[in-house]
């Protein structure tokens, strides 16, 4: 299979500028960590139930230059429950399929998450439980987010900017290390696609720490993620 040359030397030439940053610093030196140029797809298509529940539905694809080519697929369902005016609970399930150059096992996730939206600043607290074939341990992980959203003048293309953290509370036999276990920083902009969908494009950071005796990996990916809203409702983004 033809490897991601190309993206790897765009994303490698953002990435460049953008780890250029007060949050590289918390990267270890370059000599002792690997990289990867790769490209993240996802569409989310959101199907309102009644006027304050909604359901998700999502589809993930990651390609890798350094795992040759697809090496992550993501098939999963959200249910959405708006709480209160910007406050949204949701409940949901994923299975991941790990292929070419990606040893993970395939997993079943669950997710419990609340989203906030307060002018241009949305979050998102989430809790994963992995289920993993290597093991019967459940591996839980905790994932804060927050985005912040600059509209472009009056309509609806905007500019953004999102920080997410991955906090490890467990230890598994399958794998899994308890302990702060990545970052992930992306900017970007939101592209308005007629009246139903917008497109998010833009650079994303990836950055895991060594730990357990494993090199550091940083990733530098280009993101495409298209939110279809069913019926013209516009709902957060803050899906992955």
């Amino acid at each position: 299979m033809a490897r991601l040359s190309y993206l790897m030397v765009a994303t490698r030439l953002v990435g460049s500028l953008c780890v250029a940053s007060p949050l590289a610093g918390l990267a270890s030196p370059a000599s002792a960590q690997q990289q990867d140029a790769q490209l993240w797809t996802q569409i989310n298509t959101n199907v309102p139930l009644t006027d304050d529940m909604r359901v998700t539905l999502e589809q993930i694809a990651r390609f890798s230059d350094r795992q040759d080519g697809l090496y992550q697929t993501e098939f999963g369902a959200l249910l959405g429950l708006r709480a209160a005016r910007g406050i949204e609970f949701g409940v949901g399930y994923r299975k991941v399929g790990a292929h070419n150059g990606n040893t993970s096992a395939d997993e079943d996730r669950i997710r419990q998450q609340v989203a906030g939206t307060f002018g241009a600043i949305a979050t998102r607290f989430r809790v994963d439980e992995r289920f993993n074939p290597r093991g019967s341990q459940v591996g839980v992980r905790i994932r804060p987010l927050v985005r912040y959203n600059q509209r472009l003048g009056t309509g609806r293309w905007a500019v953004f900017v999102s920080h997410e953290s991955f906090y490890l509370p467990n230890s598994t036999r399958w794998g899994q290390r308890a302990g702060y276990e990545r970052m992930r920083n992306i900017f970007g902009l939101v592209v308005p696609i007629g009246k139903m969908m917008t497109a998010d494009v833009g650079y994303l950071n990836q950055f895991r720490p060594a730990r357990g005796g494993a090199r550091g990996q940083m990733d530098h990916a280009l993101t495409l993620q298209l939110t279809i809203n069913l019926q013209g409702q516009i709902f957060p983004h803050l899906d992955d």
